[in-house]
């Protein structure tokens, strides 16, 4: 007596927990993810005695400013009179309002671009008056 099967068997990867594992693995990869900083220009920032560290790195605008004159936002070189509208729009995004603008200023910047600088922060008024100096502890 021949038997015969009834149903053919077929080998398969069973997929009904894909999306589970899917959803698991997308929010492991948002937590764990880190961006990258901007990195800003290469600066020697002075020394100080006593420093603060600052809470929070979020809704802080950072302005860079080396020894041969160059500014830096967001990692783009910007001109002294197109600081003002982009700290502006920093100040006025509904989102993320910045709070407080940290300058990282190399320490033999002349003292007339750090002025002019404060002039234009000074310009956009708000938050961009909160003004944080960015330095490095002093080896006694």
């Amino acid at each position: 007596m021949e038997f015969k099967r009834k149903a053919d068997v077929t080998a398969g990867i069973p997929t009904a927990s894909l999306p589970d594992i899917v959803f698991m693995l997308l929010i492991f990869f948002m937590v764990s993810t880190v961006f990258k900083e901007s990195s800003g220009l290469p600066v020697v920032l002075p020394d100080a005695r006593k420093i603060e560290k600052l809470q929070g790195k979020r809704n802080i605008a950072v302005i860079w400013a080396d020894r041969s004159g160059n500014i830096s936002i967001d990692d783009r070189l910007v001109e002294v009179n197109s600081i003002r509208n982009l700290v502006y729009n920093k100040v006025a995004d509904p989102l993320h309002p910045m709070k407080l603008v940290s300058l990282r200023i190399d320490k033999e910047v002349k003292m007339g671009n750090v002025t002019d600088i404060q002039e234009e922060l000074r310009e956009v008024g708000g938050t961009a008056l909160n003004i944080n100096y960015s330095t490095r502890t002093a080896a006694d």
